[in-house]
């Protein structure tokens, strides 16, 4: 199984709603189909195809309808199986390696149709050119954005490198837009952010990790031993996983393996091929994805008995689960905020023809102890509030068990979304209109705050919702 995990690249990505899938790039054997094909829906396939080329009402193009068939086949299984074409399979690409031509800004959308910026990536061409977050994208080139979906506006602003895009900007406190022009270029995307928090006096890591690409251990690696240098008597470590969508598998086996002892069980899997009965330990060859020294050495011993926080919320999906779910079964680290997405399984990505490919769910995932994660997620230990007068958004976000079609849980209850009435949305959404986004690891952070006052050994002011306390394990019921 080691050497092909070394020559498979395992993944927890792919879109749905902001949140990433667990996949894997593979040539795994297929299981032999028993009986061959149905020929009666072949037949009954091939007169709907001879159908809709005779008498739909224009012409279409026959690439077309297949594409549209094979898309309609997988789609229909599970919200996370599809069929990629050429686009979406170079872009999943461009994901797992963290690198893409474009303007190097994180992106969503408002209630007025506008492109909102997030946040504009750490030295970007968006960056140099005085993009900050909380920006609102009205124009590109002169084109409306509330006249195109997300997926055009995107496609717009990417390009070649070196070329320029002309964007309408809108920004609080100034009552004209502003025209500012940016030049394209490789956005290599930094997976791990980190720096020291002092807090009465005492030194504390906090760790960010935006996604799990292929240099993430190594760049957690490089950043754990920086802020070793910087603060050799650090008092703890936050591990902020929150709106993590998720990435490699071999990066979360990484990452969970740096904070726990040598050959701890991160993750198991299991399906129906042989293949993906497996488990994977805190081992090189389950988290290095080619030769080399391996990233861990450089992680200081440390790192492996200090005080430890994971901050996590419902955008935390998939590897990141795995990381969480990891470091609270083997009581390395409390768990601090929202129940996570729960996207607990495994798709594979198989290349096909036409540089088109096919991701497929193939199997589930288990934590160390045996829970499953799908469509239920990761409770924290101490549910905690993205502020301090409630979750705000989080509250009304989906989660696994909400998609359609979604593959059950098949071993414990699954947590849907709590369903507010109509009421109580509008006013939450309201209230967050109002509300400037979380800028995760600010001196106005409040689950971070919360997060370092555990870490102190001071009570926390716990989630307002009945149902996050209830649901959380004995530890929040401790709390304070």
């Amino acid at each position: 199984m080691g050497s092909k995990l070394r020559h498979s690249a395992l993944l927890t990505l792919g879109a749905i709603l902001g949140v990433a899938v667990t996949m894997q790039f593979s040539a795994l054997a297929h299981k032999p189909v028993e009986n061959g094909m149905p020929l009666d829906s072949l037949r009954q396939l091939a007169g709907v195809y001879g159908l809709i080329k005779s008498t739909y009402v224009e012409p279409i193009d026959d690439r077309k309808l297949m594409t549209h068939a094979m898309s309609g086949m997988v789609d229909a299984l599970d919200p996370h199986s599809a069929y990629l074409d050429q686009k979406a399979y170079r872009e999943l690409r461009e994901g797992t390696e963290g690198r893409f031509v474009g303007l190097g800004i994180e992106i969503g959308q408002s209630d007025e149709g506008y492109i909102r910026i997030v946040a504009p990536i750490e030295d970007s061409p968006a960056a140099r050119a005085g993009i900050k977050a909380g920006d609102l994208i009205v124009r590109i080139d002169g084109a409306k954005v509330q006249d195109m979906d997300i997926d055009e506006a995107i496609k717009r602003m990417r390009g070649e490198p070196h070329t320029r895009v002309v964007l309408g900007i809108l920004r609080e406190g100034i009552s004209t837009p502003l025209e500012i022009t940016v030049v394209r270029d490789e956005i290599v995307q930094k997976s791990v952010k980190g720096k020291i928090i002092v807090a009465n006096g005492a030194g504390y890591a906090w760790v960010r990790i935006a996604q799990f690409q292929e240099p993430t251990v190594n760049d957690l690696a490089v950043k754990l031993a920086a802020l070793a240098r910087e603060r050799p008597d650090l008092k703890g470590l936050v591990l902020d996983l929150r709106n993590d969508p998720g990435g490699l598998l071999q990066g979360a086996i990484g990452a969970a393996a740096a904070f726990l002892p040598e050959g701890a069980e991160i993750v198991s899997t299991n399906g129906q091929l042989e293949e993906s009965k497996a488990r994977f330990y805190g081992r090189p060859e389950h988290y290095m994805l080619g030769r080399g020294e391996d990233p861990l050495t450089k992680v200081p011993a440390l790192y492996k008995t200090i005080p430890m926080v994971v901050l996590v919320n419902t955008g935390s999906a998939s590897a990141s689960e795995i990381v969480a779910g990891a470091l609270q079964d083997h009581k390395r680290a409390a768990i601090v905020g929202s129940p996570t997405f729960g996207k607990g399984s495994v798709q594979t990505i198989r290349p096909m023809a036409n540089d088109t490919a096919v991701k497929l769910t193939t199997a589930r995932y288990y934590t160390p102890g045996g829970r499953s994660i799908q469509a239920r997620g990761v409770l924290p230990d101490f549910p905690v509030d993205e502020n301090a007068d409630g979750d705000g958004l989080n509250a009304l976000r989906m989660r696994e068990a909400d998609l359609k079609s979604h593959l059950s849980n098949d071993r414990d209850h699954e947590e849907a979304t709590r369903k507010e009435d109509i009421t109580a949305q509008m006013r939450i959404l309201a209230a967050e209109r109002r509300r400037k986004p979380v800028e995760f690891g600010s001196s106005t952070d409040f689950q971070l705050a919360q997060a370092l006052r555990h870490l102190q050994g001071l009570p926390l002011q716990l989630s307002k919702r009945a149902d996050a306390v209830e649901k959380s394990g004995t530890l929040a019921q401790q709390a304070h």
